[in-house]
């Protein structure tokens, strides 16, 4: 569908046309509007996103880079597949990143912090219940994401920008199975960090890290394959 004035129109905003076209691109990607297998081609994604080719083209260059598209023989660009060796290097990261994350914040939350991370764990149960996939990928990254800046350690912040992009796709491909689990997984660490309880905090963190791990790697190499002609 492509962009009109109603909705994400691009050209409209006060920002690089390609990078707008990479934004929208990387969003579709990871809301599994353009599932892994399916081919992106130039025409069709400038037809969608109401532009020409020469900022879609710069931008499939760097969504290549990012891991999120490949480039095969004769086909073209096609939305990645997570394999098995991505998803648990991705959670390698992510567990000890999380743990670290978690027991900090549990040290250092305040009642705001905490009221915060209630409000995101509500809303999460409500786009749940009403099967909003996409809307639980974005608060379950919202939720990591908010627990990371809580710690207050601006090291772990940096490394989260890049990382949870592929941890929100991760997520949403496999989001009808793990979202009843991961919002209970979330209560608990929540839960701990309310407490100041660091190790129950890390020990939280990191058993909804590795059962996160386990769902996914249930899933690689599932892929939707189609075409965006």
């Amino acid at each position: 569908m492509a962009l009109t004035d109603g909705d994400r129109t691009i050209g409209s905003r006060h920002q690089a046309l390609r990078d707008q076209v990479l934004a929208e691109l990387r969003q579709r990607i990871v809301d599994g509007d353009y599932p892994p297998g399916q081919r992106l081609t130039e025409d069709r994604l400038a037809a969608d996103f109401g532009v020409s080719r020469n900022p879609v083209r710069e931008a499939l260059r760097i969504v290549e880079a990012d891991g999120l598209v490949t480039m095969v023989p004769r086909r073209g660009a096609v939305v990645a597949t997570p394999d098995a060796s991505a998803i648990s290097d991705l959670f390698a990261v992510r567990s000890a990143l999380e743990s670290v994350a978690a027991r900090l914040a549990a040290q250092r939350a305040t009642p705001q912090d905490v009221a915060d991370l209630r409000g995101l764990l509500d809303a999460a149960r409500e786009a749940t219940e009403r099967d909003d996939l996409s809307r639980v990928a974005e608060l379950n990254t919202e939720l990591h994401q908010r627990v990371i800046e809580i710690s207050g350690n601006r090291w772990l912040s940096s490394i989260a920008s890049a990382l949870y992009l592929h941890v929100q796709w991760v997520f949403r491909i496999g989001a009808a199975h793990r979202a009843p689990h991961s919002w209970q997984e979330h209560i608990r660490l929540v839960d701990a960090i309310e407490a100041g309880d660091a190790e129950g905090a890390e020990a939280a963190a990191r058993a909804h890290t590795d059962a996160a791990a386990h769902a996914a790697l249930e899933h690689a190499g599932d892929d939707t394959v189609g075409e965006v002609r």
